[in-house]
């Protein structure tokens, strides 16, 4: 499977406070070409940021100049030890969800940041594009977009410190520029690490086009190695596997 996703009409960053702020954290964004993160952390490591973001897209930019099909393939690439480690992480993560590389771009960028900012910081979360990079020594928060579906912000994702760094991403069929052969409005996945969460999403909503197919796209995305929980949401339809704490959102 590759990772194409339909446009979808929910192109503004609506999800960009689906972390709910935390006492004595700072919230910014940094901003580069493509690349557009928030993050919330202890202080404002911008210059820090900047420098972690600039750093990963000149490994993703300078491998894809020298690798054809890196940028476009729908298909997995094999392993490169000898690749920068942003990109060793995208073609791991694309082989071990069966997807193209770029499928998991957004979380090697959020968990290279997320791991640099640490360095200053000693909790952070960072967003991109809704694939989130999170550790935290408090319980954390985060809220599902779901687009036009009923359930649409009605839950969050309980995060407890113990299960941290942990990464979670969400694609869709309903939002966001990209593009996915499936249908759900929201395929979420809690993984060990962003760029695995990153590409896993993106298989599973691949997966998805009608209620039927919940249940078996969960169980094939669980039996990825490094995959701890998921859930698909398809207009009022919900399903749920893994180590998933839901906590119900007032309205």
């Amino acid at each position: 499977m590759g990772q194409r996703r339909k446009p979808g009409e929910y192109l503004e960053r609506s999800y960009r406070r689906a972390v709910a702020s935390q006492p004595g954290w700072t919230a910014f964004t940094v901003a580069y070409q493509q690349t557009d993160l928030w993050i919330q952390a202890e202080r404002e490591a911008r210059d820090a940021a900047e420098r972690a973001v600039l750093e990963a897209r000149i490994q993703v930019e300078g491998y894809a100049r020298s690798h054809g099909g890196f940028l476009t393939t729908h298909s997995p690439l094999p392993p490169d030890p000898l690749a920068p480690v942003t990109v060793r992480w995208m073609l791991e993560a694309g082989l071990a969800a069966g997807v193209g590389p770029m499928a998991a771009v957004a979380g090697a960028i959020a968990q290279f940041v997320g791991e640099r900012l640490l360095q200053e910081c000693g909790e952070v979360v960072v967003e991109n594009g809704g694939d989130l990079f999170l550790f935290a020594r408090r319980p954390l928060s985060v809220g599902i977009f779901a687009g036009a579906s009923p359930l649409s912000n009605r839950l969050a994702f309980g995060v407890s410190p113990d299960r941290m760094p942990v990464g979670i991403a969400t694609s869709a069929a309903s939002v966001g520029h990209s593009w996915s052969y499936g249908q759900a409005d929201a395929a979420c996945v809690v993984a060990d690490h962003a760029a695995l969460a990153d590409a896993a999403a993106t298989a599973l909503c691949n997966r998805v086009s009608r209620p039927s197919d919940m249940e078996p796209a969960l169980t094939w995305v669980l039996g990825l190695s490094g995959v701890r929980g998921a859930l698909v949401i398809l207009g009022k339809s919900l399903a749920v596997q893994g180590d998933m704490e839901l906590i119900p959102l007032g309205v």
